[in-house]
């Protein structure tokens, strides 16, 4: 992949440098809060290759790229003049915050996404290390007294005791207020002095104002809320202090109010939203555990899809920290699971090699938590599957939830996560993610294709003369859903579309050549048995003149299947901005009875169209 041209075209096509109000990029995806997302091609920037689709969700416009985003994102930060262009995650990446207003629940869904996306591989590394070393002790591996074992549990563990100093660090970041500070009030809940205290049920006193006594090691509501009050303090201050001592006073009235409200008022405020939310989930938890197994099972990678689920993220943390276990981790391990039992049945199925070789990575990248690239890639975009892993995660979540299943820790729900859900209905998790993996793969395999789509492409059976072939491989699409009002209006005649794999264009029947435009962008041909078809290259192709296109036939030329018609070049056309998409269709369908596609294909690789003469079908209702 060229990570240069992808960027530019990215950066072309989503309105330029100057339409970015904020960029930044988590595991999978390139995040962008846009000045104005009417300027943005989204379907040119889903027609590059490299990426795999575009989602607009919680005020984000987010270009589904894979693996490889940070490749993407650092040459496209320095071709943006981003700041902090090699800061990885960085979610305050921007040029300016003049963007377009968002509803409260997508500010509210962007700032715990930016929040959490900065560090969330490290903390997903650390519930991982949390987890083998709590599998090496129950396999008596290692020793709890053991050096090594107390200095890797730190390693673990630091992240999760310190998490309202990281979280202090990020929040400031997102509420534009001075990081440092923030890590200062965060810092100052975990002061040793304190937290031995605290622990020890000492009641402190301020001025005569009784502190409770709670320690916030490992929390995530209380220092939320201080930054978030600190956000509206901070400027008050900035306007009662000169610019020449600003940059001192500021900071030093800021800690000297806020650590005691934080203490006094905002920890305790804090602590009860925490616990009320931990006694909630629970509640609703030991009501139906089942049926919560099946809902989170079935529906966590839709809340993917549409980006709420950032909002699980401290819901998950705060049960670990109120109560020292969560009971969500574990089921949703299945849903993830069952995406990629179905991303495998797919690689297994398929016979376009391009969904193969995506399938076959996305397979993999599932079972370790990253599941964009199988659900944008594979699953959704095909549907079936998708349909069959929600099945598959909804009867895994509902085995883990009657099993009970408790995690010890926060990690990405994966196959990784397994040693953190050590101790009581352990075996029904086991049992459950084996059930959603094969469940997702099973259903899939048998289930997930339409008929056509488990043929074995490499063997026609209709050679029909009222069959088209298809003129180019790649992806079919109703031919209703391009983007061309007359050619999706079925004005010129009904017929389908394909979504290119490669750049060449063969002929679809026996017959002859009657059009050739001077462009190579469109083709004529009438078929020996009558059919009239058109082949247009993109959309709006015209326009290129001519340019990354060679024709290979003349005027009145004969032709039989399968003859090269056609080159054109599809990632420079892509590149240039435009829509690839080849169209067949049939200009005389008024000739016929019915001009329908075959069976539902994966690919075109195949037979396409059906041409059904009047004659065969006297005194049927007409259906064209």
């Amino acid at each position: 992949m060229d990570y240069s041209e992808l960027a530019q075209s990215i950066l072309t096509n989503i309105g330029g440098k100057d339409n970015i109000s904020k960029a930044w990029h988590c595991a999978t995806r390139l995040r962008f809060n846009l000045k104005s997302t009417d300027k943005a091609n989204t379907e040119a920037i889903e027609n590059l290759d490299g990426v795999i689709t575009v989602v607009q969700s919680a005020g984000q416009y987010q270009v589904v790229i894979g693996n490889a985003v940070a490749q993407v994102f650092a040459v496209l930060a320095d071709l943006a003049g981003l700041a902090n262009p090699d800061t990885a995650a960085d979610a305050a990446t921007t040029t300016e915050d003049t963007g377009e207003k968002q509803n409260i629940i997508n500010r509210f869904i962007a700032f715990i996404s930016g929040i959490f996306t900065p560090f969330l591989g490290a903390l997903a590394g650390a519930g991982i290390l949390k987890g083998l070393l709590a599998l090496a002790v129950a396999f008596n591996l290692m020793s709890t007294t053991s050096g090594a074992y107390k200095i890797w549990y730190s390693a673990g563990d630091a992240i999760f005791y310190f998490l309202p100093v990281f979280l202090a660090f990020t929040a400031a970041k997102q509420l534009k207020v001075n990081q440092f500070v923030a890590v200062s009030l965060g810092a100052a809940l975990l002061y040793p002095t304190l937290v031995t205290v605290m622990t020890n049920s000492t009641t402190l006193h301020f001025f005569g104002i009784p502190v409770v006594p709670t320690t916030y090691t490992s929390t995530v509501i209380p220092i939320l809320l201080a930054v978030w009050v600190l956000s509206y303090l901070e400027p008050v201050l900035d306007k009662l202090f000169p610019a020449a001592i600003r940059n001192i006073f500021t900071p030093l009235f800021s800690l000297i109010i806020m650590v005691p409200l934080t203490l006094l008022v905002v920890g305790p405020i804090g602590g009860l939203i925490g616990n009320g939310l931990a006694s909630g989930v629970m509640a609703i938890y030991n009501f139906m555990p089942i049926g919560a197994g099946v809902i989170m099972g079935a529906f966590w990678q839709v809340f993917v899809i549409f980006g709420v689920h950032w909002t699980f993220v401290p819901l998950m943390m705060n049960n670990i920290a109120k109560m020292g276990y969560d009971p969500l981790l574990p089921i949703l391990s299945a849903a993830v699971l069952s995406q990629a039992g179905a991303a495998l049945a797919v690689f297994l199925k398929s016979r376009d090699q391009k969904m193969k070789a995506l399938a076959g990575s996305s397979f993999v990248t599932a079972l370790f938590g990253i599941t964009e690239p199988t659900i944008y890639g594979v699953t959704l975009k095909l549907k079936r599957p998708f349909y069959c892993a929600v099945v598959g995660g909804a009867l895994g979540g509902a085995i883990i939830g009657a099993a009970g299943t408790h995690a010890s820790s926060f990690t990405l729900p994966s196959l990784l996560a397994v040693p953190t859900f050590l101790g009581h209905g352990f075996m029904g998790e086991v049992i459950g993610l084996i059930v959603a993996f094969l469940g997702g793969a099973i259903l899939t395999y048998f289930f997930g294709f339409a008929r056509q789509q488990q043929a074995d492409y490499s063997v026609v059976s209709d050679q029909s003369d009222n069959t088209v072939m298809a003129p180019v491989e790649g992806t079919i699409i109703p031919l209703t859903s391009v983007h061309d009002e007359v050619f999706a209006s079925e004005a010129m005649g009904k017929g389908l579309a394909i979504v290119p794999n490669k750049g060449t264009v063969t002929a679809p029947v026996d017959g002859t050549i009657t059009a050739v435009y001077p462009t190579g962008h469109a083709i004529g041909i009438t078929a020996n048995s009558g059919a009239e078809i058109l082949i247009h290259i993109g959309i709006n192709t015209v326009q290129l003149n001519g340019q990354y296109f060679e024709t290979m036939v003349k005027q009145n030329q004969v032709v039989k299947r399968g003859d090269l018609l056609t080159k054109f070049d599809v990632d420079k056309i892509k590149t240039a901005g435009y829509d690839t998409t080849v169209m067949v269709i049939i200009t005389n369908t008024a000739d016929y009875q019915m001009v329908k596609p075959t069976d539902a294909t994966e690919t075109s690789d195949n037979w396409i169209l059906e041409l059904q003469p009047k004659e065969i079908m006297e005194g049927a209702p007409a259906n064209v």
